[in-house]
């Protein structure tokens, strides 16, 4: 797959293709099946498939402040684009003067003239162009201009339609089992494992102590069973590559020590001898084992630990 950061990024040669547009934030199932269309699609039409999505969040930028939680990082949504079977990924950097484009200055900048779209395909409530003037119609009326087919994918339900703002809440309310069904996949969040007070490490139990991107969507406090994995491997030992551990995750301040500034903390089961200082690592969340709770002794606490580290072990064996 090939990957552009930027219109300037595509091969002066880059012949006609289907292209899907959207933010993918989470790339859940909404998003999987629209893809999947633009796929089908190029491949009826003998052309390359090309998924069009923005950096930073456009919300960012039309209406600073308002930032959603992140669903996924710049990389990992790439990857997950890249496993959907498309061509190439083309993230645009979307800037104001990008949101100042009309719809028409935006298909032939982008479409027509960059990626020579044959097919275009997008969410039935796609808005595009200066103050979201453009919809599926726009894009329908344009496509009969520039000569490209416009295609609308109904969104997907579960009773409720399946959208990222809906996941978002999932993982506000800690309703991880929520978020694995309309995601296709448990929730995960990426960072560089830092030191922290290393509490865990004292009391048996050595925790990666995650530093996620600004506007990561992290779940509601709590203990979780879920994974802890490298991500860029090349500063792990080799010894690492490649491994995925069960792990119980915490999510909190820590009210038994006072509380401490928010964080994201996993234990790799069985695990007292990993090294991960500095490396980037990612932690997927499985279900929600409990709230967080102030104990009234080290010894209360640990023998709780136990008892999550046990359930933990059940629900990812």
């Amino acid at each position: 797959m090939r990957g552009w950061h930027g219109l300037d990024d595509v091969p002066e040669d880059w012949g006609r293709s289907v292209v899907t547009i959207g933010v993918f934030d989470g790339v859940h199932r909404g998003h999987q099946q629209m893809v999947a269309r633009a796929v089908a699609m190029a491949a009826r039409l003998g052309v390359s498939s090309v998924v069009v999505t923005f950096d930073p969040h456009p919300e960012e930028v039309v209406r600073p402040g308002t930032h959603p939680p992140r669903l996924t990082t710049a990389r990992h949504r790439t990857e997950l684009l890249a496993g959907l079977g498309v061509d190439a990924v083309c993230v645009l950097p979307f800037t104001l003067e990008f949101s100042r484009m009309s719809p028409d200055e935006f298909v032939q900048t982008v479409l027509v003239d960059r990626l020579h779209a044959a097919g275009v395909v997008v969410g039935e409530n796609f808005r595009f162009g200066h103050k979201a003037a453009g919809d599926v119609e726009t894009l329908r009326t344009l496509g009969e201009k520039y000569d490209f087919v416009a295609e609308a994918v109904p969104l997907v339900s579960d009773g409720e339609t399946i959208s990222s703002t809906l996941i978002r809440e999932q993982i506000t309310s800690g309703d991880m089992e929520a978020v694995r069904q309309t995601l296709g996949r448990p929730h995960r969040v990426e960072g560089v494992v830092v030191r922290g007070y290393q509490r865990g490490r004292q009391l048996g139990f050595p925790t990666a102590n995650l530093e996620s991107p600004e506007f990561t969507a992290i779940p509601a406090d709590g203990v979780y069973a879920g994974w802890l994995q490298g991500v860029d491997t090349g500063n792990l030992p080799a010894v690492y590559d490649g491994e995925r551990w069960p792990a119980a995750i915490s999510v909190g301040t820590n009210p038994t020590f006072e509380g401490v500034p928010r964080t994201v903390e996993a234990y790799a089961l069985d695990r007292d001898d990993l090294d991960l200082y500095g490396a980037h690592v990612a932690v997927d969340f499985g279900p929600r084992l409990r709230g967080n709770t102030r104990f009234d002794s080290i010894e209360a606490l640990v023998a709780q630990i136990h008892a999550d580290v046990d359930e933990v072990r059940r629900l990812t064996s």
